[in-house]
């Protein structure tokens, strides 16, 4: 066991050892001289080049598994008779560009919604529904 006296010379040691570490710090933060290693260029590029190794498998990783992931894609697309969201809209398009070719208008889907043609119909009903929900002396109001 440690007697009282060599318990305090570690503590103060290890206070002195971190006053020195701090004051050494301290005088890098002030601009003052860093030690220069002379390895430290070789020892840099070899971190860029692991940097760059680790993000290349990353990568390659990164595809083997999109891989695996298309061909169970794949695989769900034949079994319930499915397509390619990109085959869907070539299709869609293709059927869009087909129909307009002897129509001197426009398809009636290519027409923006709330613009051009609308049914009044629809509104009148709109109208109609809101009416059925206020009160009777309101109804007549609206009605006239």
């Amino acid at each position: 066991m440690l007697s009282f006296e060599s318990v305090c010379v570690i503590a103060a040691t290890n206070v002195l050892l971190d006053f020195l570490r701090a004051t050494k710090d301290m005088g890098k933060m002030l601009g003052g001289e860093e030690e220069k290693d002379p390895d430290a260029a070789k020892k840099e590029e070899e971190r860029q080049e692991a940097l760059r190794q680790q993000e290349e498998e990353r990568k390659a990783k990164h595809a083997r598994m999109e891989a695996e992931r298309e061909k169970v894609r794949q695989t769900i697309r034949d079994k319930y008779g499915l397509k390619k969201k990109e085959e869907k809209e070539a299709e869609e398009k293709a059927a869009m560009e087909q129909a307009c070719e002897g129509s001197l208008t426009r398809p009636k889907k290519a027409i923006p919604r709330g613009c051009g043609d609308d049914d009044e119909e629809d509104e009148e009903s709109i109208l109609d529904t809101v009416l059925k929900f206020l009160p009777g002396p309101l109804q007549d109001m609206f009605k006239k």
